[in-house]
């Protein structure tokens, strides 16, 4: 709807009013009516959202409304564009710029009286459709339809015995068993949570138990009232008894203890199917009596609803998650092909690709089954469907109400969160999306409204678990301490939105025309997979944001006429994303984009940039990471708002102490105190100047230095302890016997959570133990000498997940204590020439999953305690001992210390050959044979390893 530019323009009116510019006389309390006549049209529109079905004049309404709040941002961002460019760098401002001004403003004010009567004339027609009666909300019939949708028939369940047992087995009480509890089924929409629990309900076991039983629909409209007399009906039913009279004229508190009474001592089973709010279940849970032996079950599709649930009842969370492949297609072939439940073998191709598309979604694959079984089986008309499904989706019955019971989450979600949702649609399908990318984007588009105590990011942040927790997008990628890397959506729920942003002219999605027809008015363009000779038929001068994928490894230049599709002359663009783009020279249309607010020229060629830079004021992220760019302009330094400024590279190659490439930062560095992000600078490049200039960077998040000295350690211990919202620091130097002398550091960062030391070290920092936060530490090239225990400060940090040494440590033994490293999970011991044994205490490192092992010549044993680690998932060897292997192969006489590691469920062995891995993965079948090599890249090694 409409409802979103609405809200994101009424932030910008409201700031138009308290800016300190000079407007004519009228145009501020113009905009105020504006403003106030808005907040009057944004709650119309929150109530049309609801209608399933709405009038032509109301959809024409909704148009118009988006029409006037986008021409209204166009009006105030060109009035912004003109106060900028009044400035300049000059500070006598000369007569034709004085004039130009003022007719700027006389401009600005008359466009905003013509709009005040639009404005009024929507109003107006507000009204009549108000007395109309077009807002009645009937959403009682769309409801019953929905709970008929949610429920696959019996025939249509695959792979749901084993989910199935287990619930069964939470319900039914064991020995000792006191109190009641709640059994939590939480996923997304489709995946089947209703046709789940509905089987759970109706088994003969349950049944058994629990004499009463009621299964309640909850759903997003659901009134209390009536939902408590429906349980009271269904209870009294099991009692065949009337309801009493009285319930009628019963307040929700009565009700509640009328329920709660009814079933003391009883033996009892409650269905609340479809919970959507905290607060919902807060109000329902008081009617339940804490029974022993009793039992409440809630589907959701809110993890936040299904932990909080269980919290209080000491209850059971089970995620339902999409069906296997295998599952997948043996219920696409039972649905499409009936009793032949097989596939012609000129259809599997497209059956597979039409099948990827549902994911393992139950309700996606029945309903496309549907569809496709009534269509003739021949590849035409199945490559139509595949490629024409978001049109299905629209105009086919049973997709588009697949459709609408997939969009409800969204229909739910803060209208503050609607745009970051819709805004997943502008990358390409299957593309990772990165974290921090999408969170620089959300802040840049102004998403992200301001929260007390929070920078943009880290409100952002919570904009993205938020919508993890409501089961819209899913985790694609970790790091090792737990962090989201990247995620992504669903496929259908993809061209769900996809849908609504072309609907909502939120953006516009071209994938590789030669010639393309732009949406009018179009705010957001993500040009996927572009030609060479891209041409638009009309301008869209209001553009606002420009995203162009293209794969990162074609950076020929040789391949494209012209690297950027079409000329960049979008006066009011705010971000520019030319990742991957195929240039070698910074392009001079940027300079003209002086609103821009980010900009990544990532994985380009781009070699320098120019100090003509310095007319983005705007900006607020710069990302060259993986360009060639070495050194920055001195302009750089006046970019005041410049909150993200990545600039290295780096090499995955085995050992290199050359590997990561940072910049020649640039004089005053310090100046750029908005700076959240700095990576990375060069020490050698400004030295201790440069050092005490970082101390100014008051905001900074995480901080990268490399080419460090021992001589600069002094002033920039001195800095660092200023920089108390630091969560991230890494320090490399320029050569690998160079010591890293941070030991002044009286009063380091305490939230610091993520700690690399690449560089000689004559002890760890002091400071060390003292960072309850860090989660994760990478040290290498220390060389600690044999005498010096260096497992000693780092055992007892409570929150360390992830430790690697690399060439720390000179002495034979390495000793890890009891009740040491209670947190850790992954641990790598990499290049220790004089490593001979590793002893693991009973007790030491109980939740480790993963052990990597890599270049330690003289380790030709297991560590001692190894089969202590019960949690150990993955035990992986790098250019290891032949001997040390031979002790683990279960197929070779003298594997002695298999009996240590045959509970591990993966055991790799890999060794560098001719600039590739080999592979080796020990199975442990029946024959005990070990299994095949695979051949991999070094660019292809895990993560944890980069």
């Amino acid at each position: 709807m409409a409802e979103i530019a609405v809200t994101y323009l009424l932030d910008k009116l409201t700031s138009l009013t308290q800016e300190e510019v000079k407007l004519l006389k009228g145009v501020k309390e113009a905009a105020a009516f504006i403003g106030d006549e808005l907040e009057q049209i944004k709650a119309f529109l929150r109530a049309a959202d609801q209608k399933e079905k709405k009038t032509p004049q109301l959809e024409v309404w909704v148009k118009q409304v988006r029409d006037v709040a986008y021409d209204i941002e166009d009006a105030l961002d060109e009035y912004r564009l003109h106060l900028t460019q009044r400035h300049g760098n000059d500070f006598h401002v000369s007569l034709a710029k004085i004039i130009k001004t003022l007719n700027a403003r006389h401009q600005f004010g008359s466009e905003i009286q013509r709009i005040k009567s639009r404005v009024v004339n929507i109003s107006e027609a507000r009204q009549r459709l108000i007395q109309g009666e077009a807002t009645v909300v009937d959403s009682k019939k769309w409801l019953d339809r929905r709970q008929d949708g949610l429920l696959l028939e019996e025939a249509d369940l695959v792979g749901i015995e084993n989910p199935k047992k287990q619930l069964v087995s939470w319900l039914i009480p064991g020995p000792g068993d006191t109190g009641g509890k709640v059994v939590s089924v939480v996923g997304m929409g489709g995946l089947g949570k209703t046709t789940l629990v509905k089987k759970v309900y109706d088994d003969a076991q349950v049944k058994l138990h629990f004499k009463y039983r009621a299964w309640m629909f909850v759903s997003q409209s659901f009134k209390m009232e009536e939902l408590l007399k429906d349980m009271l009906q269904q209870l009294y039913r099991v009692k065949r008894k009337p309801v009493p009279q009285e319930v009628e004229s019963m307040s929700n508190d009565q009700l509640r203890t009328k329920i709660k009474n009814f079933l003391q001592q009883k033996s009892y089973l409650i269905v609340l199917d479809d919970v959507w709010h905290v607060d919902d279940w807060d109000a329902v849970k008081l009617a339940f009596p804490n029974n022993d032996g009793s039992r409440i079950m809630l589907t959701t599709r809110i993890a936040e609803i299904a932990s909080a649930s269980c919290r209080e009842f000491n209850g059971k969370v089970h995620p339902l998650n999409p069906l296997s492949p295998e599952e997948s297609w043996t219920l696409f072939c039972r649905k499409t092909f009936g009793d032949q439940n097989s596939c012609p073998p000129d259809l599997k191709g497209l059956a597979e690709s039409i099948l990827g598309r549902c994911e393992g979604l139950p309700l996606a694959i029945v309903a496309l089954s549907g569809v496709l079984a009534t269509k003739k089986y021949t590849t035409e008309q199945w490559d139509l469907i595949q490629r024409c499904l978001a049109d299905e989706l629209e105009e086919n019955a049973s997709l588009n109400n697949m459709g609408k019971i997939l969009s409800l989450s969204y229909n739910d979600l803060p209208y503050d969160l609607k745009s970051c949702f819709l805004y997943f649609s502008i990358f390409p399908d299957k593309h990772p999306i990165d974290q921090m990318r999408l969170i620089r984007l959300w802040v840049a588009e102004g998403f992200v409204k301001e929260r007390e105590g929070m920078t943009l990011e880290e409100a952002a942040e919570s904009y993205l678990y938020e919508l993890l927790n409501r089961s819209l997008i899913q985790v694609a990628g970790t790091s090792s301490e737990g962090r989201i890397k990247t995620c992504r959506i669903h496929d259908l729920l993809r061209e769900i939105i996809i849908s609504k942003s072309k609907d909502q002219n939120f953006l516009a999605v071209v994938r590789g025309q030669n010639v393309i027809n732009w949406p009018e008015k179009v705010r957001r363009l993500s040009i996927q997979k572009p030609k060479q000779d891209v041409q638009q038929s009309q301008s869209i001068s209001q553009l606002r944001s420009l995203l162009i994928f293209r794969r990162v490894d074609s950076l020929s230049l040789s391949e494209y006429s012209n690297p950027i599709p079409f000329p960049l002359d979008f006066k009011l663009l705010k971000v520019l994303d030319l990742e991957g783009a195929p240039l070698e020279i910074f392009p001079n249309e940027i300079i003209k984009l002086i609103l821009l607010k980010y900009l990544s020229l990532r994985y380009t060629k781009i070699k320098a940039i120019p100090s003509s830079i310095k007319s983005l004021k705007n900006l607020e992220t710069l990302d060259l990471k993986h360009a060639c760019v070495t050194a920055l302009p001195a302009e750089i330094s006046q970019l005041q708002k410049l909150r993200h400024l990545l600039v290295y590279r780096y090499e995955i190659i085995y050992v290199n102490i050359n590997s990561k490439y940072g910049f020649k930062a640039m004089p005053h560095i310090g100046s750029l105190r908005c700076l959240q992000k700095l990576c990375f600078i060069e020490a050698d490049h400004g030295g201790n100047e440069l050092m005490t200039e970082l101390g100014s960077l008051k905001q900074l998040r995480r901080l990268g230095i490399v080419n460090f000295r021992r001589e600069n350690g002094v002033a920039l211990c001195s800095s660092i302890e200023n920089l108390t919202n630091l969560r991230s620091l890494s320090i490399t130097s320029a050569e690998e016997n160079e010591i890293i002398d941070v030991g002044n550091l009286s009063s380091p960062p305490l939230f610091l959570q993520r700690l690399y030391l690449a560089g000689r070290l004559e002890k760890l920092p002091h400071w060390i133990s003292s960072l309850h936060s860090l989660a994760k530490v990478s040290l290498k090239w220390s060389q600690l000498l044999g005498d010096y225990d260096p497992l000693q400060p780092l055992q007892d940090l409570p929150n360390l997940v992830h430790l690697e040494f690399l060439q720390v440590y000179e002495g034979d033994t390495l000793h890890f204590k009891a009740q040491g490293f209670q947190k850790l999970k992954i641990l790598g011991l990499d290049n220790m020439d004089g490593l001979k044994t590793v002893d693991i205490e009973m007790g030491a490192m109980p939740l480790l999953e993963k052990l990597i092992l890599k270049r330690c010549k003289l380790l030709q044993r297991l560590p001692s305690g190894i089969e202590h680690l019960k949690k150990l998932k993955l035990l992986e060897f790098f250019d290891m001992p032949y001997e040390l292997i031979m002790t683990i192969r279960p197929d070779i006489e003298g594997g002695g210390d298999y009996w240590k590691v045959e509970n591990v469920p993966e055991i790799n062995n890999t060794y560098w050959r001719d600039g590739g891995w080999d592979v080796k993965s020990l199975e442990r079948s029946i024959e005990g044979e070990s299994s095949a090599t695979t051949r991999m890249a070094s660019h292809e090694l895990p993560s944890y390893w980069k």
